[in-house]
C-alpha cells in the first residue's frame, strides 16, 4: 500500500470518527442536557437527531420515566406519644432537568436520599397530629394526599414533579400491637357474653312459652278425652239400662254366672259362705 493511499485511510477513520461524534440521539423516554466546555448551553432539548461539535459539546442524559424512591420503613410518634412503624414509597420523575441537574449532579441515588428525607419530614408531622386510630383507620389516604402535595412543593427546588406519596403499610410496635390485641380480644369476650346472655334469656323465653303451651294442650286434651268417656260411659249406661230393662232376671243370672266364674277361676281358692246365702241362689 502506497504512502497516499495509507492517509487517504487514515482520512477516511478520521471523517466517520468525526462525523458519529458530530450527532446524537435523544429518545422519547429521555431529557438532555447540551454542554459547551461543560457549561450547560441547552436544556429543552426535544426528542430527536440533533448536532453537536465534537471536543466542544457534550450530551448529559437523563431517564424522564416515573422512578420509584422504596423508603425503609421508619418509627413514627403519634400525638399519644406512641410508636408506628410506616413503610412508604414516592414515585417520581423529572420535570425540569436544569434544576435536577443543578441539584443533584444528575444522580438518581443523590435525588432519592433527599427525597426520602422530606417524606419522612412530612410523615413524622402528619404522624405527629393524628391518634394510632386516626392514622391505622381511617386517615390514611387524607395522609398520602396531603404529602403528595407537600413534597412535589419542596421537590419543584431541584427539578422533580411527585406522581404520588404513597403508604404501603402501618404496624403498630410490638408493646402496642399486644396492648391492642388485649383490648380487642376484651371487646370480643364482652360481645361474645352479650350474646350469650340473650341467647340465654330467648331460650328461656321460647322453653316457657313451651311448656306454657304444652300445659295448655295436655289440660284441653284430658278435657275432651273426658268429655269423651263422660259420653260414651252415658251411652254405655243408657244401653244397659235399656237391656237389662227387657229380662231383669235373666240379668241377675248373668251377673251371678260372671261372679261364678270370676270367683272359682283357681281350685286353690277357698271360699267359706252359708248354702242358703244368696251367692248360690241359682244353684238351688
Amino acid at each position: 500500500m502506497t504512502q497516499g493511499k495509507m492517509i487517504s485511510l487514515i482520512l477516511i477513520v478520521v471523517i466517520l470518527i468525526v462525523g458519529s461524534m458530530s450527532f446524537f440521539i435523544v429518545e422519547e423516554r429521555q431529557k438532555a442536557i447540551l454542554f459547551k466546555f461543560r457549561e450547560a448551553v441547552s436544556t429543552d432539548i426535544e426528542p430527536g437527531f440533533h448536532w453537536k461539535i465534537p471536543f466542544v459539546n457534550d450530551v448529559r442524559k437523563f431517564d424522564a420515566r416515573v422512578q420509584t424512591m422504596d423508603a425503609q420503613p421508619e418509627r413514627y410518634l403519634t400525638n399519644e406519644k406512641k410508636n408506628v412503624i410506616v413503610d412508604s414509597f414516592v414515585k417520581w420523575k423529572i420535570d425540569n432537568v436544569s434544576k435536577f441537574y443543578t441539584a443533584t449532579g444528575g444522580d438518581t441515588d443523590r435525588a432519592n436520599v433527599r427525597l426520602s428525607q422530606i417524606v419522612k419530614d412530612g410523615l413524622r408531622g402528619e404522624f405527629g397530629k393524628r391518634t394510632i386510630r386516626d392514622v391505622v383507620s381511617g386517615e390514611r389516604k387524607l395522609i398520602m394526599d396531603i404529602l403528595t402535595v407537600e413534597v412535589n412543593k419542596q421537590a419543584q427546588e431541584f427539578g422533580i414533579d411527585i406522581v404520588e406519596v404513597r403508604i404501603k403499610r402501618i404496624d403498630l410496635d410490638k408493646q402496642i400491637s399486644e396492648s391492642v390485641y388485649r383490648r380487642m380480644e376484651a371487646e370480643r369476650q364482652r360481645v361474645a357474653k352479650e350474646l350469650r346472655a340473650q341467647g340465654e334469656q330467648e331460650a328461656e323465653t321460647l322453653r316457657a312459652k313451651a311448656d306454657r303451651e304444652r300445659t295448655v294442650i295436655i289440660a284441653d286434651a284430658y278435657r275432651k278425652a273426658e268429655e269423651i268417656r263422660g259420653e260414651g260411659d252415658r251411652e254405655a249406661a243408657n244401653i244397659y239400662a235399656v237391656a237389662y230393662s227387657k229380662d231383669k232376671e235373666f240379668y241377675g243370672f248373668y251377673r251371678s254366672i260372671n261372679a261364678y266364674r270370676n270367683t272359682f277361676a283357681s281350685k286353690e281358692d277357698i271360699l267359706i259362705l252359708q248354702p242358703k246365702s244368696e251367692f248360690f241362689q241359682y244353684f238351688k
